[in-house]
């Protein structure tokens, strides 16, 4: 065989070796991407139960709830267009309060329910934290020149 021939061949083979390590990779992903949801969508595509999505929101005011196990949070998210009840059992995030923005890991139950895995809360862009609320500007900035020249 002719050196230009085995090239090709190589060629082709790599090909055929890059096709086929792709569909691979994407057939063993299949399941373990996670859907983004707002609960108007949520709420008309019914994603079946045993599918880990990820539903997005704002939770609405008056709606937290710990119920009697101690452990257990049940809330309301909305978008302006449809709400789900959600679940949740475990820590909730700091910045968890009525009113903030969501995302939560979880399965979608049949009876319109949402059981949340994992919660993530999220700040807006005037975030400040806990340690700076009282403070101005300035004395921030003195607080944080201190810390850095500490270390």
């Amino acid at each position: 065989m002719k050196a230009k021939h085995q090239r090709l061949v190589l060629v082709v083979i790599a090909l055929l070796a890059l096709i086929g390590a792709g569909l691979l990779a994407a057939w063993a992903l299949r399941n373990q991407a996670s859907y983004y949801y707002f609960p108007s969508q949520i709420v008309v595509e019914n994603p079946p139960a045993d599918r880990l999505v990820r539903l997005g929101g704002m939770v609405q005011e008056g709606s937290i709830e710990t119920l009697a196990d101690g452990v257990t949070v049940a809330f309301v998210v909305g978008d302006g267009e449809a709400t789900v009840p959600v679940r949740f059992s475990g820590i909730l995030p700091d910045l968890f309060v009525e009113g903030s923005g969501v995302v939560a890991d979880g399965r979608y139950q049949p009876d319109g329910t949402f059981l949340a895995e994992n919660m993530l809360a999220k700040h807006d862009e005037n975030y400040v934290p806990r340690e700076f609320q009282d403070m101005d500007e300035h004395q921030a900035r003195d607080v944080i020149a201190e810390t850095v020249e500490g270390s």
